[in-house]
């Protein structure tokens, strides 16, 4: 272990035994350990055993917090940042903290493990090759419609979190638009004892999560099939229109140019530039 440095450790995100051996061994090596709840983090502490000090941070007084855990870095000390689960930053709080650290010109250094997102997606069968990690959908339905329909065109695997006690409201959103037919991959409790990996279309998802309400429990990665483009989709003007462009400037430029002459969504018209250069 360095001194001087801040040290983003993964914790487990249900089975105790995926924590490793060095971020056991940071933990309880550190000078202090900054943590979301620390009556959370101090019943991880006490299965291994840990006797540390914790130091509350959290989404209310991460700026606040980063001047002091900045001074205790320059001061020789060591400092673990850990989230409730899971790898800090992920949709948890940490970005402030290490962004500030960073420039500053102080060491940060990553204790891999686990992550949920990941997780879920080795396991969901749909491509990996490309992803987009979306974070939390939005509570509110209008918000999260809003959300799923910003990303209707995307075409590569997309990751979420969302709570499972509205995941009936959230597959019916996707079912309205995204369509029934769009591919949709539920893993619940990861790593737990009542670990669930659910996948199928939206509206036979929709149907299972309604017929049993001990799918409404817990922690929830949903993981959403990319829109399949078809070329033949875009209409020959557009088409001809992006042509001309692309003879003129870079594919990202002409597809946006391409997408405000006729009010169409770029995503589609890259993936169709794509589709063109490798053909």
């Amino acid at each position: 272990m360095q001194p001087s440095t801040l040290y983003i450790v993964a914790t487990p995100i249900g089975n105790l035994a995926d924590i490793s051996q060095r971020a056991r061994d940071i933990l309880a090596q550190v000078d202090v350990i900054a943590c979301e709840n620390t009556r959370h983090t101090q019943r991880l502490l006490s299965a291994f055993a840990i006797k540390n000090k914790t130091l509350s941070m959290h989404d209310h007084n991460e700026r606040q917090r980063q001047e002091q855990i900045a001074a205790l870095l320059k001061e020789g000390k060591s400092v673990a940042l850990v989230s409730d689960a899971g790898t800090p930053l992920i949709s948890d709080p940490g970005f402030h903290l290490v962004r500030h650290c960073r420039q500053q010109s102080l060491n940060v250094s990553p204790i891999p493990g686990a992550c949920a997102a990941i997780a879920a997606l080795s396991v969901a069968g749909l491509p990996t090759d490309r992803f987009t990690f979306e974070g939390f959908l939005p509570s509110k339905s209008g918000a999260r419609q809003a959300t799923l329909t910003e990303l209707a065109y995307e075409t590569r695997t997309m990751v979420f979190y969302d709570a499972p006690r509205r995941a009936i409201d959230t597959v019916e959103d996707i079912v309205k638009t995204l369509g029934g037919e769009r591919y949709v991959v539920m893993a619940r409790e990861l790593t737990k004892t009542f670990e669930t990996v659910h996948s199928d279309t939206a509206e036979n998802l929709l149907a299972w999560l309604q017929q049993d309400p001990n799918q409404l429990k817990g922690e929830m990665v949903l993981i959403i099939e990319g829109n399949k483009v078809d070329p033949t989709a875009i209409p020959a003007h557009v088409v001809a229109t992006l042509k001309l462009l692309l003879a003129e400037m870079k594919p990202k430029k002409a597809c946006a140019i391409a997408a405000e002459i006729h009010g169409v969504k770029k995503n589609a018209l890259y993936e169709y530039a794509l589709a063109m250069k490798e053909s």
